[in-house]
This record gives structure tokens, C-alpha cells and sequence, in this order.
């Protein structure tokens, strides 16, 4: 079975995937008067959704070929409180990817002003759904993915990626 080619060429382009805009929903907000942590998740992962619509992973991949994405491992850092009525968007760069992960970096950002707000480091890694465990991609996903991978190598790297929890140093 084949996947059609990424039907969008800005894909291809050595730019961030940028998510829709998305709203602050009030239910989200906790007692800080703020964006509650978890629901930065939510937002990193409705876009990663959108990009994995468009590299031929999304829902109807999963019920025709039995094949899904898990995460394996995320580093969120919160940089700046968004509140609700703040529009969001993310970008998201393809950092690195390989037969079975992909390595994501993605920037909540409030969307009209442009200031980050968190970050989300992720690893996802491809699922044979049938047999519950880590699989190959197939070829047509895969070259959807080299595609992709090849064009945000020339994009910039936005700060923060390849960060690690610690203490700051001693002075």
C-alpha cells in the first residue's frame, strides 16, 4: 500500500511546521490565573497532530495499516504565562528521525504577538499497533519523513533544544 506524497509543499520548505491557531480554552485555567501545565500537552499535541496528518500518520493510518506513534519521552519548559483569550500556535521543527522516532521540537507561541511561551522536546516512536510494539515505518511514511527531516536541517534551531533538567551551576 502507498501513501499519496505530502500534499503540502511548505513542508518541503526549510521552515517550522506551524500548527493552526488554537484558543485558550476557560476551563484550562488554573487558580494562577493561568494556562494550567497540562493543557500545554494538549495544545503540543493537537499540532503534532496536524503534522502528522499531513506526513500520512494520523488516524486513518492507524485503522487502515495498524500503525501509530507513541510518545517515549518529553521535556517541557514554561517560559512565559499565556492566559485565556491568548490566541496559540505552534511550530514544529523535525529535528532528527530514523526508521522508528522522530525527534520533535516544538514552541507554543502566543499567536499574533509572537512570544514563546513553552517549549516541548519530544520522542515519538512509530507503532505496530497489532502487536503493541516499536516498528519500522513503512516505505511511502518513511519517505514522507526523510522529506520532511531534509528540509527542517536547513532551518534554524530555535534555543533550548537539547536541554536537560539541573540545578544551576555554583558561582
Amino acid at each position: 500500500m502507498t501513501n499519496a506524497t505530502m500534499p503540502d509543499d511548505l513542508l518541503l520548505q526549510p521552515v517550522a511546521f506551524l500548527s493552526s491557531v488554537m484558543a485558550i480554552e476557560p476551563q484550562w485555567i488554573d487558580y494562577n490565573g493561568h494556562l494550567n501545565m497540562a493543557y500545554y500537552n494538549v495544545l503540543f499535541d493537537r499540532a503534532i497532530d496536524e503534522l502528522w496528518l499531513k506526513l500520512g500518520i494520523g488516524p486513518a493510518y492507524m485503522k487502515a495499516r495498524g500503525g501509530s506513534t507513541f510518545t517515549a519521552e518529553c521535556h517541557v519548559r514554561y517560559l512565559r504565562e499565556i492566559h485565556l483569550g491568548d490566541p496559540a500556535q505552534v511550530s514544529i521543527l523535525l529535528v532528527a528521525a530514523d526508521d522508528k522516532r522522530l525527534h520533535t521540537f516544538e514552541e507554543l507561541r502566543h499567536a499574533t504577538e509572537g512570544w514563546v511561551s513553552a517549549t516541548s522536546e519530544n520522542m515519538s516512536i512509530h507503532m505496530d499497533m497489532n502487536a503493541r510494539k516499536v516498528a519500522p515505518f513503512p516505505s511511502d511514511i518513511r519517505a514522507n519523513i526523510a522529506a520532511l527531516a531534509n528540509a527542517h536541517q536547513a532551518a534554524p534551531r530555535p534555543e533550548g533544544i537539547g536541554r536537560s533538567i539541573g540545578m544551576p551551576a555554583k558561582k
